[in-house]
């Protein structure tokens, strides 16, 4: 048995040089991709154009999804590439309630960055562990918020008149008992105030509504906007309504 010993320290090294090469490539993709809450990102259409000083044309007159974010996590699995043909059957509500609304010609592109930033990591949970169940489950989730037609009741409508966010916060805090957050493009040169851009509701990961921060959190914590969007400040906000284009 004693020639064996050779044979079994060589495969021994090897072993050990492959988990170690394992946990090197493990520690590159998965380095600080702990999380602890999934944020439903809901986001206003028309901010949107505004924020991106695109001529959008004709952006949705309701809210849609900008995606489905673990918090404090990114790219957490790089060789797990999208594919367009795992969300075939559901691209028709993919467009209408998840669209680009900056590139509405190319929709794809935006869903393959939702899913290589953000789904790599949702799928730690198992209800999101593939394409389907992440993009399935946040358009189940969101159309379960139904945030369009929850404002609408609470008389929160796109107007030229201003609202107070403490206000939003409060109403929609009312409607599905945990604290959401509200964040808004600041008000440029000649503006009055801010303008309403998201607004953010949060999961555990059982997929139960939570507050979107923690007592004492910072209100800014564990959420992410565009460019140029911050959590709204107490006071008055626009929520702008469509622009009426010419026929």
């Amino acid at each position: 048995m004693k020639p064996a010993a050779p044979h079994s320290l060589l495969l021994s090294s090897l072993c050990l040089a492959l988990c170690c090469l394992g946990g090197a490539r493990g520690s590159r993709r998965s380095g600080n991709h702990e999380w602890k809450k999934l944020i439903m990102v809901h986001h206003w259409p028309v901010t949107v154009c505004k924020e991106v000083e695109n001529d959008c044309r004709d952006p949705p007159d309701y809210w849609t999804i900008h995606g489905l974010w673990p918090d404090k996590a990114e790219e957490c699995n790089g060789s797990w590439p999208f594919n367009l043909e795992e969300i075939k059957d559901l691209l028709p509500k993919m467009k209408m309630y998840w669209p680009d609304v900056i590139h509405p010609l190319n929709h794809s592109h935006f869903w393959k960055h939702e899913w290589e930033k953000h789904g790599t990591c949702a799928a730690q949970v198992d209800a999101l562990n593939s394409q389907k169940k992440y993009f399935g489950g946040s358009l189940d989730l969101y159309q379960g918020l139904a945030l369009n037609s929850m404002l609408q009741k609470l008389g929160i409508k796109p107007s030229i008149n201003y609202y107070q966010i403490s206000d939003i916060k409060d109403a929609l805090a009312g409607i599905y008992g945990v604290i959401p957050k509200v964040q808004c493009l600041p008000p440029k040169q000649g503006e009055e105030v801010q303008t309403i851009g998201q607004i953010e509701l949060c999961f555990t990961k059982e997929l139960r509504l939570r507050n979107c921060t923690e007592p004492g959190e910072p209100g800014g914590a564990g959420g992410a906007g565009g460019p140029g969007l911050e959590v709204c400040e107490d006071g008055p906000a626009f929520y702008p309504p469509p622009q009426q284009t010419a026929p």
